[in-house]
């Protein structure tokens, strides 16, 4: 039956190493020529593809997942119901669709891309008042309706003044991006509106589909790497990480896939959105591990930290993405490894993501947000994302989340197996978590927080913000300028 099928090939996601692949290979021939008659079969099908690609124990593997992946939607299009592919864990599947709010940036580069693929989702948005305030700046006879008249029809005054080869959200957004108004007003006026747009995935931008070129593929034919095979303190210490720099080509053409690659997944990064497309780099983390990182244009930086933002990809297959704020020698990295691949290499490639952000930010003491570890964030406190940290070195800054870890590891040492509860882990959230380099010192980071420095000058102006970085910087080193 499928299902013995798939819960057969998902067994080989556990399986690495294995002297003899040649099952795998006629397990992935099988699965191609069964039928699928459910969502939740798809589903498993398609994420155990997508991982299995991204850790290849060979070519064959490598080919053959592809195959399948590339041919998903004929699979999909057989089924009367999409519905259950628009979670967020699993959107983005060639073949489906499904209804978001993005903001103008991103409405604008994907409606210039894919201009028949998305648009309005007039059948869902249930805010059309908004449009009122907005149309009335280029089309003044919809004042006749809009101010007096209950249930405008705005989709038929977009409909009889778009072109007839414009969608009704491509007339807007040419619309909008005329206003004499800056970029930031025209962004700001476009997300009143709260615009629900309809997005049906087609092979391109899909998750089954995007690739980035691998010039030399890794074959995993060894067990994957797990935490417990990571000390990080040896990694940081590690050789810097080959990087080079993209051509403008290059560039832009890998920031769409990664703007594409974050939206399926109804995920936008303020650096994805906002990227400075003059300086994009592309570093060698080994095992097949590419990852590509950005810093915003001067227009878009913030008031304090340097910031930067960069996607990871396993053999070609985007993995995960990561933002990083930094000041001084001080760097705060969100890691979010995508949920296809929480069973991969997740401890070793954070350990190199902060390798390279060592290198190129002189960064000494990475620390984590509490939403990272569970704080207002279900996901992280089910896969117990506290202690990925924890084990790799990281401590918790509030004093009561310190003595709690205590009493916690205390109890693993003497019962094997256990595992602290979610109200606990609830509680171990709270905390920010702090993990110092060799050459940092101890404790200088610990009760500095961005936004009080931030509010501190607030009153003060220009002045004494300048004077409160000064006297920071004094005794914490100097921003590097690499992240500048």
């Amino acid at each position: 039956m499928p299902t013995d099928l798939l819960a057969r090939l998902e067994q080989w996601k556990t399986r690495f190493g294995a002297p003899d692949v040649h099952p795998l290979h006629q397990l992935l021939a099988d699965i191609a020529s069964h039928r699928f008659t459910d969502a939740a079969s798809l589903i498993r099908l398609h994420e155990c593809l997508l991982f299995l690609r991204a850790y290849p124990a060979d070519a064959q593997v490598m080919r053959l997942a592809d195959a399948a992946l590339f041919a998903f939607a004929q699979r999909i299009a057989e089924l009367p119901d999409l519905s259950a592919f628009e979670d967020p864990a699993v959107s983005g599947i060639a073949g489906t669709s499904f209804s978001a709010v993005f903001s103008y940036e991103v409405a604008r580069q994907l409606a210039a891309r894919y201009p028949r693929q998305i648009d309005i989702d007039w059948e869902n948005y249930d805010r059309p008042d908004k449009l009122g305030p907005v149309l009335r700046r280029f089309l003044p006879l919809v004042e006749e309706d809009w101010p007096v008249e209950a249930h405008v029809p705005f989709r038929l005054w977009i409909d009889a003044a778009r072109p007839h080869k414009s969608t009704a959200l491509g007339w807007l957004l040419q619309r909008i991006s005329s206003l004499p108004l800056s970029a930031r007003d025209q962004a700001d006026l476009y997300a009143s509106l709260d615009l629900l747009l309809l997005w049906h995935i087609g092979p391109r931008p899909s998750r089954s589909h995007l690739r980035v070129p691998v010039r030399q593929p890794y074959f995993h034919r060894e067990p994957l790497l797990r935490r417990a095979d990571i000390d990080l303190a040896l990694e940081l210490a590690g050789p810097p990480l080959p990087v080079k720099q993209l051509s403008k080509p290059a560039a832009r053409k890998m920031l769409d896939l990664i703007l594409d690659t974050s939206a399926v997944r109804y995920r936008e990064l303020y650096g994805f959105t906002h990227p400075d497309t003059h300086h994009v780099f592309r570093a060698d983390a080994g095992r097949g591990v590419d990852i590509v990182f950005f810093g915003v244009p001067p227009a878009w930086r913030l008031p304090l930290r340097a910031y930067h933002a960069g996607m990871f990809f396993s053999n070609g297959v985007p993995a995960g993405y990561v933002e990083v704020l930094s000041l001084f020698e001080r760097t705060e990295v969100g890691f979010n490894l995508y949920y296809t691949f929480r069973d991969g290499e997740a401890a070793w490639i954070y350990a190199r993501l902060l390798r390279l952000f060592r290198q190129i930010l002189g960064a000494r003491c990475f620390s984590v947000d509490p939403y990272q570890v569970g704080h207002e964030n279900d996901e992280a406190l089910d896969s117990g994302a506290f202690w990925f940290y924890r084990k790799l070195g990281f401590r918790p800054l509030d004093a009561a989340a310190a003595q709690l870890v205590e009493r916690e590891e205390n109890r693993m040492r003497r019962t094997p197996g256990y595992r602290s509860s979610r109200r606990t882990l609830e509680k171990l959230a709270r905390s920010y978590m702090l993990y110092e380099c060799a050459d940092a010192e101890h404790g200088a980071w610990d009760h500095f927080r961005v936004r009080n420095l931030a509010l501190r000058c607030a009153a003060g102006g220009h002045a004494r913000l300048r004077a409160e970085v000064i006297k920071l910087g004094s005794g914490a080193g100097s921003q590097p300028a690499a992240a500048s």
